[in-house]
């Protein structure tokens, strides 16, 4: 558990002397701020980050979150974006220039890959993917121009997870700028930064706002690393978060805690639903004894939150698709981290024709368990395996 929590999440940066006693924080809807005097807006214009000038860099909503999300993580300083994309956007292109060199693992978020497979390469990038699941896939894919390493653990499908703390150690060693894409855990679950790891990113979309009405992406790190993007790809891109969307994020981290928790518990039940489900053929979850990576996960988390990935017994393309659109009780969607729970096969992302009843990801469905009632959940699934067959 994130050390202080109680107090991060509900006194931390909160003046309330400043705002009239309000209990919640007032958002502060204002593109632009005043000065009394030329020699104030003189130093501001010379550091945007020193103070409030304009609300496209710094705003007192916004600042809020940051030092919030910033002491979650552990970290110094912390930057919010319009969303998860914008983040890592954001958080890789500084550390890259025409030759450079990415270590990325494999199958990355879809927005990540394509700033990988299609932006970067305009400009001379290039990037190796590597499964990543033992430092020496790492050391293999070294190269002398390499300036980055881009980690997602766990993955969003499979799960794949990375030894962060020997990734850290052999990226320091190399002068290598590392980035966690985080949403899985949160820091909650993991702590990236306390490995090593220079820049840790979180789609604040899924399990901080909680609600799935705002969209959010962050970055947390040192203030030095912080700092540089903000002067740089932050204010160039402008894709700093809005007050009110960060006011949504404050509200949702209120309950953080309290919503994983349940979660947790939720998906136990239902992770031994599947499990001795005979239409089942299996399931992938960190925490499970049957996970690959089970003793990894177990030493880098402190618990694996609400997604399961299983998929039915040698099933068709039609009997998957027949499972998931019997479903009643939970919501065909991309994304997690909201109070609704979500399925989503993987064969939805299939060009029409393209399944491959032998092609073991093709069969893939994932869940998300959100906060109903896991017997009431487990009553859907009962009732869509059913007409599954």
């Amino acid at each position: 558990m994130v050390p202080d929590i109680s107090y991060i999440l509900t006194h931390l940066a909160e003046d309330r002397e400043q705002y009239f006693g309000a209990v919640a924080p007032p958002i502060v809807q204002t593109s632009n701020f005043a000065f009394k005097t030329v020699a104030e807006m003189r130093g501001v214009f010379a550091d945007e980050m020193s103070d409030y000038i304009y609300s496209r860099g710094i705003n007192p909503t916004v600042d809020i979150l940051r030092k919030k999300l910033a002491a979650l993580d552990g970290a110094e300083d912390c930057l919010v974006l319009n969303s998860g994309a914008a983040a890592i956007f954001a958080g890789v292109l500084p550390f890259v220039k025409a030759g450079s060199h990415i270590i990325s693992v494999e199958k990355p978020y879809s927005w990540a890959q394509k700033m990988f497979d299609v932006v970067l390469p305009r400009f001379g990038v290039t990037t190796t993917y590597v499964a990543g699941t033992s430092i020496e896939d790492f050391e293999a894919a070294l190269q002398p121009n390499t300036s980055f390493i881009y980690l997602e653990s766990p993955n969003s499908w499979n799960y794949a997870i990375q030894p962060l703390a020997e990734v850290a150690a052999l990226a320091k060693a190399h002068g290598i700028s590392t980035l966690i894409d985080n949403s899985y855990c949160t820091p909650l679950h993991q702590r990236p930064i306390e490995l090593g790891i220079d820049l840790c990113m979180q789609t604040a979309t899924k399990y901080i706002g909680g609600h799935s009405d705002t969209l959010g992406g962050v970055l947390t790190g040192s203030a030095a690393i912080i700092k540089k993007i903000f002067d740089s790809e932050y204010l160039n891109i402008g894709s700093g978060i809005q007050p009110f969307n960060a006011w949504l994020l404050l509200r949702g981290l209120r309950t953080l805690p309290t919503r994983i928790d349940r979660i947790n518990r939720s998906t136990q039940k239902v992770l031994h639903f599947l499990k001795a489900h005979p239409a089942v053929g299996g399931v992938l979850f960190p925490f499970d004894e049957s996970f690959p990576q089970h003793e990894l996960a177990k030493k880098q988390m402190s618990a694996a939150g609400g997604l399961i990935t299983f998929w039915l017994n040698d099933a068709t393309e039609d009997q998957i698709i027949r499972f998931c659109e019997s479903l009643q009780r939970f919501l065909m969607a991309v994304s997690w981290g909201g109070h609704e729970s979500l399925i989503l096969p993987k064969c939805a992302g299939l060009q029409e024709g393209a399944f491959d009843r032998n092609n073991p990801e093709h069969q893939w469905i994932r869940m998300y368990v959100g906060l109903e009632e896991p017997e009431y959940l487990i009553e859907d699934l009962e009732q869509a395996l059913g007409k599954a067959k």
